[in-house]
């Protein structure tokens, strides 16, 4: 493990090598990447069994072009239907998935495509995951917003006319608790009429506790179901044991969630079984959890500050559309995220076909959208960003431009009474 603790080359800083040293006497850096660490709920759920059955049992080179066209014509679509239009054979048939996809998401959804934005409130991490910018080791600025700097943060977004928000935080217990978390929630239930949450997993109790505070829904990466290789991507930190990040969204709607979303991070892995297995997680959480709201978010591995080289393997625009339109037709109900990580001229084209909601005037920094949203420069200093976006657009330019494709921009569509 010790080669791993340099970035793109260079050596650590003194004070980097002393977050080493004392992470290393951590439990979370000993333990085997499936065993709980003290305090960790489990909560004894069968989900995961099944989602890594039909994962390891995945054999996508033997899907032929009569299994997907077979797939396609079925009215509703199976698990070995899914496994045939996530497999190479059905590249060849994405005009037609495309067309199936779109047919779908117009009878659920209609035109509408929800917009929301992310708040990044604090970039401190406990974990070393080898592909994230805000990963212990690397030496990047940190930030933690105060609770007037959040509320201003707010105060901007809400401004724009924006009625979503996402708030975020590096995976840091100490500099990031829950009850820091939860007064964000309740200073963005002032300004907002859904509130999602995507930090690190939790028990159940504070789940319902950050809901009382005014969340909605929760998101989770996965960011690779592939258990072997999740060990050799998450070597220190809490987030390095597998089966409690797996269940955090089940734990989110025992806690009384509204919505949860998985995702993996696609590029980490085998993208076809990582795309399999995020869309099995969904599908066996809304039958056992047939009121909630269910969604899948499409993140791409993207480039991080110290580390430019990071890309994802083989999966190209067409394997991602290909993933989003099986998404949809295996999943008619569920809600389907493309994040900024892609370009805007793929998000207005899937946008057509299949996704439902997208980000807008993103950043994946911390304390800087008063200079992204007014051009004016933050009030003192800011934390740098996760990952590099690729789709810059303001929420004024990306909700026109989605009206001009003919598509009905939604801010909200929920009462409260």
């Amino acid at each position: 493990m010790q080669n791993q603790f340099f970035i793109d080359g260079g050596r650590l800083s003194d004070e980097a090598l002393k977050r080493k040293r004392r992470l290393e006497c951590d439990p979370a850096s000993r333990t085997g990447h499936m065993e709980y660490l003290p305090g960790m709920e489990q909560i004894h759920s069968d989900i995961s069994q099944n989602v890594l059955s039909q994962r390891n049992g995945y054999d996508y080179g033997r899907y032929t072009a009569g299994d997907v066209i077979a797939a396609l014509e079925h009215p509703t679509c199976s698990i070995e239907d899914l496994k045939a239009l996530l497999s190479p054979a059905a590249e060849p048939f994405l005009e037609q998935m495309a067309a199936r996809a779109h047919r779908e998401t117009q009878k659920q959804f209609g035109n509408t495509v929800y917009l929301f934005t992310p708040l990044y409130i604090a970039n401190y991490c406990e974990n070393y995951c080898i592909y994230c910018g805000f990963n212990c080791y690397n030496q990047i600025s940190r930030m933690k917003l105060s609770m007037e700097q959040i509320e201003h943060e707010m105060e901007v977004i809400a401004d724009s006319g924006m009625e979503e928000i996402l708030i975020l935080t590096g995976e840091s217990h100490s500099m990031s608790d829950i009850s820091y978390i939860g007064e964000a929630c309740k200073l963005a239930r002032n300004y907002f009429r859904m509130v999602g949450l995507e930090i690190y997993p939790v028990n159940t109790e504070d789940y319902r506790y950050l809901h009382e505070c005014g969340a909605d829904y929760v998101t989770v990466f996965q960011e690779t179901y592939d258990t072997v290789k999740y060990e050799t991507l998450h070597l220190l930190g809490h987030k390095r044991v597998w089966p409690y990040r797996f269940d955090a969204q089940e734990r989110a709607l025992r806690a009384g969630m509204r919505g949860v979303a998985c995702s993996a991070l696609l590029g980490l892995s085998d993208f076809r079984k990582d795309a399999l297995s995020a869309a099995l997680h969904a599908y066996y959480l809304q039958r056992k959890y047939p009121q909630a709201e269910i969604s899948l978010s499409c993140p791409r591995l993207r480039p991080i500050i110290n580390n430019k080289n990071l890309h994802p393997s083989d999966v190209h625009e067409t394997q991602l559309c290909q993933i989003i339109c099986a998404y949809r037709i295996f999943l008619p109900f569920a809600g389907i995220t493309v994040s900024s990580r892609e370009s805007a001229s793929f998000r207005n084209g899937i946008m057509k076909i299949a996704a439902t909601k997208v980000s807008a005037g993103v950043s994946t920094g911390i304390g800087d959208h008063e200079s992204k949203y007014n051009g004016t420069k933050p009030d003192g200093a800011s934390g740098d960003e996760q990952f590099e976006i690729n789709d810059d657009r303001s929420f004024e330019t990306m909700y026109k431009d989605i009206a001009g494709e003919g598509l009905q921009p939604v801010l909200n569509d929920y009462l409260y009474v």
